[in-house]
């Protein structure tokens, strides 16, 4: 809001209209009324050097004057919308000058209207970073300290690798501990994380590891990992990695799993564990005491936060989880069957002496001819040299 008594001040120096209206950061147009308001009340400095704000604004303006007055934006509102996608100060600054204009009263200037929102920002609940949208990205690595497990049968100590997750808005983690840092368990760490997030972000950042980056070029596009591209793909994400070398691309994920070696993997450093099953549910009781604790600098927890702010702008998940497949190529026999596993599958007879591309699944396969479907079936079990044909 302008400063009315500033204005009065800097006219009692001798300052001309051109240079309060630079100083106030005001309109000229603003500092002639604001004259004229006082040449016509008899209002100067002296009678209102003492009195506060508001005591000025009403001597200049007892009428209220709700043409001239500029009235404030509504914060919560700006900051609710800030955390959509693509909305930035500028436009709802624009928004809020045409509202403005329609009742036909003076809007504030935008480096006004940024510090109106910057002040409430710094002293209510709107201190959220900005720059991070929520549901924008998440940043996934391994932590780099192994927690142990026992073979009962053998009494051999096992290494588990902990899967760390962050989503860098909220700050809210996922920790689960696998085995081995293989393909399989690399993809089902994402599908299990997605589950207890309860959605999708649009952005997922990797580190390089060979499970999830087949090759990072300096000057060129990530070459990704197959069936990790399909699994972005099914999920509705693009996988953005982090830089080589470069930790600050997903620093947040790289605090957690300094969090995570010094809050849990301490803690259970004297447990003894003798199944992947029990290491895990050890861990998720530690990690909701993790989300669950207050922030020391501000209002909330990671928990609260992501409940309030991030979960509702999740990508929502397909039905069923991501299962993750092999590729294989295979020729069409004459018989139109191609061969998977020593299980065999019909294809149209047009294919014959074709090669084709064969999604192998779990629980199905899937046959493609140069990207095109042309085959899907319940993927056989049992006893070797069974024959899956569609009549038609």
């Amino acid at each position: 809001m302008t400063d009315f008594r500033e204005i009065l001040r800097l006219r009692s120096l001798g300052l001309s209209q051109r240079q309060i209206a630079s100083v106030v950061k005001a309109s000229r147009h603003t500092v002639a009324k604001v004259f004229s308001q006082a040449d016509g009340l008899s209002v100067d400095w002296k009678k209102v050097s003492e009195s506060t704000d508001a005591q000025c604004t009403q001597m200049l303006f007892p009428s209220s004057d709700a043409v001239f007055l500029q009235p404030r934006p509504n914060i919560e509102y700006v900051h609710k919308e800030l955390l959509r996608r693509g909305v930035t100060l500028k436009l709802l600054w624009e928004e809020y000058v045409a509202e403005c204009h329609e009742k036909s009263v003076s809007p504030l200037q935008y480096s006004m209207f940024c510090r109106c929102y910057r002040e409430t920002a710094g002293s209510a609940k709107a201190t959220m970073n900005l720059q991070r949208k929520p549901a924008e990205k998440c940043e996934v690595d391994w932590a780099g300290t192994p927690i142990y497990l026992q073979d009962l049968s053998s009494g051999e100590v096992l290494n588990a690798y902990l899967f760390v997750a962050a989503l860098p808005y909220s700050l809210y983690a996922y920790v689960e501990a696998f085995v081995s840092m293989k393909q399989e368990d690399w993809i089902l760490a994402h599908t299990h994380m997605y589950a207890f997030f309860g959605g999708a972000t649009r952005i997922l950042v990797p580190d390089n590891l060979k499970t999830g980056v087949t090759k990072h070029p300096k000057h060129e596009d990530p070459i990704l990992n197959p069936t990790y591209q399909e699994m972005a793909e099914y999920y509705s994400t693009a996988v953005l990695p982090a830089r080589v070398r470069a930790p600050k691309d997903k620093a947040v994920v790289e605090g957690t799993v300094g969090n995570v070696t010094t809050q849990m993997i301490a803690k259970l450093r004297n447990t003894s564990f003798y199944s992947l099953k029990e290491l895990n549910h050890a861990l998720h009781r530690e990690l909701e005491t993790f989300n669950h604790t207050p922030f020391q600098k501000k209002d909330g927890s990671r928990y609260s936060v992501f409940a309030e702010e991030e979960k509702p702008f999740l990508i929502p998940l397909p039905q069923i989880p991501f299962e993750m497949s092999t590729w294989k190529v295979a020729t069409v026999q004459f018989n139109y069957h191609i061969a998977v596993d020593k299980m065999y599958y019909s294809v149209s007879y047009e294919y014959i002496k074709k090669k084709v591309d064969v999604r192998v699944a779990k629980n199905f396969i899937e046959i493609f001819y140069k990207g095109q479907r042309i085959g899907s079936y319940k993927r056989l079990t049992g006893r070797p040299g069974q024959y899956m044909t569609n009549p038609d």
